[in-house]
């Protein structure tokens, strides 16, 4: 059976819940919701696992705050036998616009934390990434206040499609392969 390892990434507790920043536990969220999954809080996270199609997804949310997510995504990757191409880390992204989907197989961190510390965790930039647009509609100076604040009402409308389309992804990754996956979602 083919394992997989999804880590949205995200802020622990309920004043990060709503906000862009963490969009990587409401993508989760969202699977486990319709799958019926139960998150259990277990070392470094909230984990759920996730059946499909033959294969085995372990739904990671760390718990470690985003800046320090290396941690956990390498204690699951050695603990589940993972190898790392099949892992999947789910991350915000100012640089694509709301609700942008792109995947890919290696990049840099592009300035965000959380992706700076797992490259420096794995010792590697050759990780799969799945970004999630959230634009950068934001004053100067105030980037910090933009990425932890809460959805404005336009892009609450258009979340729940958004979030249906991302858990596709992550069927995708799993079941048709990463290339499958980048061919027939990225832009979309």
């Amino acid at each position: 059976m083919k394992k997989f390892l999804i880590v949205g990434l995200g802020n622990i507790g309920e004043k990060y819940e709503n906000t862009r920043h963490n969009i990587g536990f409401k993508i989760l969220d969202r699977l486990a919701n319709k799958e019926q999954l139960t998150f259990e809080t277990v070392k470094l996270g909230d984990t759920a696992t996730y059946k499909f199609k033959g294969r085995t997804f372990i739904l990671l949310k760390p718990s470690t705050y985003m800046n320090l997510s290396g941690k956990a995504v390498q204690y699951w990757l050695t603990k589940e036998k993972i190898p790392i191409e099949n892992l999947l880390i789910i991350t915000d992204d100012l640089n694509l616009p709301f609700g942008t989907l792109r995947v890919k197989t290696k990049g840099s961190d592009g300035g965000h934390n959380g992706l700076k510390d797992i490259q420096e965790k794995l010792n590697t930039t050759k990780y799969n990434r799945f970004r999630f647009g959230i634009s950068d509609t934001f004053s100067k100076g105030k980037q910090v206040d933009y990425v932890l604040g809460e959805w404005n009402e336009e892009e609450n409308n258009k979340l729940p499609e958004r979030l249906d389309k991302s858990i596709e992804i992550i069927k995708s990754f799993g079941t048709a392969g990463i290339n499958n996956t980048m061919n027939t979602y990225n832009g979309k």
